[in-house]
């Protein structure tokens, strides 16, 4: 359920509420709830990224205990990319350029399907190891070029016009997604389906069992329903960043709680789980609410201009938040990439068990 399958209980949920009381209130209600559960769910799922990567970053990006190209990954995640989109996001508010910023968006956009279908195959490879299965070779291959041609796919769709957009207050030009882009994403997209029911009906056969189920669906629930049809429902769209957020906070508490449990026992004798669990969570939903809320407000307030009758401003009037949940959503995909990459020694922590 926390993985993904409390999208198949949602749907029927979604549908028995409109049936209810109607779409444009069941939309109101589901609204107000999802923005208002962003400050425990989405946010601190954003938030607790920096409080993972940062930890002993100088260590890991220049000692020696890591590989060349984890080092590697840490230094562009940590500095490189940061740097730069701190100069991209400075330079769009100092020119006041929506296009300059509205570019910055198209990246997000892009990217935000690159960062779903990577989690949806962390899923699927972790949890299957928890029970015992190893994801094989050819299985993971499938699995990687069905992940890639979903992102692309619902990048691609819909076909639409080039034209002018908005996100977060800033109207910006994007350019348009022709019909034969869609229709060479969508090709990839069924080629890879069918290449991937191959290999597993294969896999299942040559091993006498097939991947678990609930890593499996946790999987395919994320790149079809929350990546490629992610529209198809008008009230379980509000929820399904928090479903991811919940996906990905999950793996958090599965790592850090075996990690406290390890430190809890001899020789170190650390603080108890409870303790180190609670103080990271605590601190993710307070760096969430500056990150998002807080800092965003105050640059808002103190330099936007106003006149009478309006804002004057030509990226709107909330500027720097626009710029903060950009920048942030960007970065999190990056440092999410090294964080959950095999060659970080706190990832063995995901799959052991330690005895409760």
């Amino acid at each position: 359920m926390l993985v993904g399958g409390a999208t198949l209980v949602l749907f029927p949920l979604a549908w028995a509420i409109r049936k209810s009381v109607g779409l444009d209130t069941s939309e109101l209600a589901v609204g107000f709830l999802a923005f208002h559960a962003a400050y425990v769910i989405n946010d601190p799922h954003f938030a607790v990224t920096y409080l993972l990567f940062y930890k002993d970053v100088r260590r890991r990006a220049a000692g020696a205990e890591l590989s060349l190209a984890q080092r590697i990954r840490y230094v562009i995640a940590g500095f490189v990319v940061p740097t730069c989109l701190a100069v991209w996001a400075i330079a769009a508010l100092r020119l006041h350029s929506a296009q300059l910023l509205g570019w910055m968006v198209q990246l997000m956009f892009l990217l935000v399907g690159w960062h779903y279908v990577k989690q949806g195959f962390g899923v699927l490879s972790v949890l299957s190891a928890r029970r015992g299965v190893r994801v094989s070779s050819s299985e993971r291959k499938a699995v990687v070029v069905h992940c890639f041609a979903g992102w692309a796919f619902a990048w691609a769709n819909p076909t639409a016009a080039a034209g002018e957009f908005e996100e977060k207050g800033v109207v910006y030009w994007a350019p348009a997604h022709p019909r034969w882009l869609e229709l060479l994403t969508g090709t990839a997209l069924a080629a890879s389906t069918i290449a991937l029911v191959v290999v597993l009906i294969a896999e299942r056969r040559r091993r006498g069992r097939g991947l678990p189920f609930a890593p499996l669906a946790g999987f395919l629930i994320t790149i079809w329903s929350w990546t490629i049809y992610s529209s198809i429902d008008p009230l379980v769209r509000y929820v399904i960043p928090a479903l991811h957020s919940i996906q990905y906070l999950y793996f958090v508490w599965l790592m850090k709680r075996n990690e406290a449990r390890e430190a809890e026992g001899p020789p170190t004798f650390g603080r108890p789980v409870a303790v180190r669990v609670g103080a990271l969570a605590l601190s993710a939903i307070g760096l969430g609410w500056l990150l998002f809320r807080g800092a965003p407000d105050f640059f808002d307030s103190a330099f936007v201009p106003r006149a009478k009758g309006g804002v004057t401003d030509a990226l709107g009037e909330t500027p720097f938040f626009a710029a903060f949940f950009v920048f942030v959503n960007i970065h999190h995909y990056f440092m999410d990439h090294v964080i959950w990459r095999r060659e970080n020694p706190d990832t063995r922590h995901l799959t052991t068990r330690p005895a409760e």
